[in-house]
């Protein structure tokens, strides 16, 4: 590609799924895989003090969410402090995107004394999808102290900091993320938006190239990497303009 220069002016990025309609006059449009993060699997034995109904969890493992849902309820009914079951039955509720009643059951939860990573992630997953990215980022904390060992609380840490624009922090969870799984695709991806969105585009390029190269298939490293050579491209038509403009003004 040409060479990249030191800056590109560019002040605004565009993720898949947020920013729409941004024109790509000195606009670069950052292609994230995965924007809306999905849900983190549910696990039947999520807290060891906890049990929930097996058959229930196996409609949810089925993905039969209307019949997970009602077998949940059930267990509920007839146990209202199964935390577990709360948090299963408000994880099937995202999925049919009830997203009320997703945070309801959610809470119930956590007012119950549940205190397992992959509640909060998924809390925050739902806080992220309703763009509450302060809430997010609380509820992710929260994930990656309970689980940090778990790649995915710190990859979605680095999300919500990313969209508050706190780049270092975000770079640093996304960074811990990889280290702990480096075959993150959406991670590594991920990490080339935020060196783009903090105008390290030599880096940003490196990363997509290596992407690219370690997987072909991968689409967003590939249409990254496009999006930023043609930013490239406009940048020295434009600076060739003004150079031109500048010796013809010249006495």
């Amino acid at each position: 590609m040409n060479q990249l220069p030191e800056t590109l002016g560019l002040r605004k990025f565009k993720t898949l799924g947020t920013l729409r309609g941004l024109g790509l006059a000195i606009v670069i449009a950052i292609v994230l895989a995965i924007q809306w993060p999905a849900r983190a699997a549910v696990s039947a034995a999520s807290q060891d003090d906890q049990v929930c109904d097996p058959l229930a969890d196996y409609f949810l493992g089925m993905e039969d969410y209307p019949e997970a849902i009602r077998r949940h309820l059930q267990v509920i009914k007839e146990h209202p402090d199964n935390a577990l079951a709360h948090y299963h039955l408000g994880f099937a509720y995202g999925l049919m995107g009830e997203h009320k009643k997703e945070f309801q059951q959610y809470q119930q939860a956590i007012e119950l004394g549940l205190d397992d990573w992959q509640l909060f992630l998924n809390l925050g997953l739902l806080y992220l999808e309703t763009r509450n990215l302060h809430a997010a980022m609380q509820v992710l904390r929260l994930a990656t102290l309970l689980g940090p060992d778990r790649p995915e609380t710190h990859f979605n840490l680095g999300i919500a900091y990313q969209r508050l624009g706190m780049l270092d922090q975000a770079k640093q969870e996304v960074l811990l993320s990889i280290e702990l799984d480096p075959n993150q695709l959406d991670a590594r991806n991920t990490l080339g938006t935020i060196y783009a969105e903090e105008g390290k585009y030599r880096l940003a390029h490196e990363e997509w190239a290596s992407l690219e190269q370690s997987d072909p298939g991968y689409a967003p490293a590939r249409e990254n990497l496009a999006i930023l050579e043609q930013v490239v491209r406009e940048h020295a038509k434009k600076t060739l303009i003004d150079q031109r403009r500048t010796v013809e003004r010249a006495p």
